[in-house]
């Protein structure tokens, strides 16, 4: 018998699994490490483009970008999670993703690609490394020979004060 058992529900085919829900996640890459962020959240993926910095902004809010006429805050995902810095490549992506009806730009090393998952499938994070990163760990997963930082950004963007966000809409 298949594990998946398709079900209905207001007209629309879903797939329920002994697992739970069926996730999909987009992978991007930070130094060596590779983090996930659940594909519901992003809206697009951009090359990076010139970003105009805001006098007064936390360290890692790069500044803004324009959207097709909307302004997108731009925040620098190593600075938040206190990684190095590093230069801007051919492989530098910004993910758009939309939290509380604003659009955030997570400048990232690299996009990966998408993959499929079981929300049973999700491991607990360990407790190491610093306060701040974990904070915005939802979990981890055995992706064949990699590990996979599964990311809550819904905590990330918890306290919009935080970002400067706010300041800067």
């Amino acid at each position: 018998m298949s594990e998946l058992t398709p079900i209905k529900e207001n007209g629309k085919a879903l797939a329920e699994s002994k697992k739970g829900e069926l996730l999909q996640y987009l992978t991007f890459k930070l130094i060596d490490e590779t983090y996930g962020i659940n594909v519901m959240q992003i809206k697009e993926v951009l090359r990076y483009s010139e970003i105009a910095p805001v006098p007064g902004a936390p360290s890692y809010v790069l500044g803004i970008v324009n959207l097709r006429g909307n302004v997108v805050t731009v925040v620098d995902t190593r600075v938040r999670f206190s990684l190095p810095e590093c230069t801007i490549t051919d492989d530098t992506r910004i993910i758009i993703i939309e939290h509380d009806g604003e659009q955030v730009g997570l400048l990232v090393d690299a996009v990966q690609e998408v993959f499929y998952l079981y929300q049973g499938e999700i491991e607990q994070s360990p407790s190491v490394g610093n306060d701040e990163a974990l904070m915005f760990i939802q979990g981890v997963y055995q992706k064949e020979e990699e590990l996979v930082i599964l990311l809550e950004l819904n905590r990330m963007f918890e306290r919009n004060d935080a970002l400067g966000i706010e300041a800067m809409s």
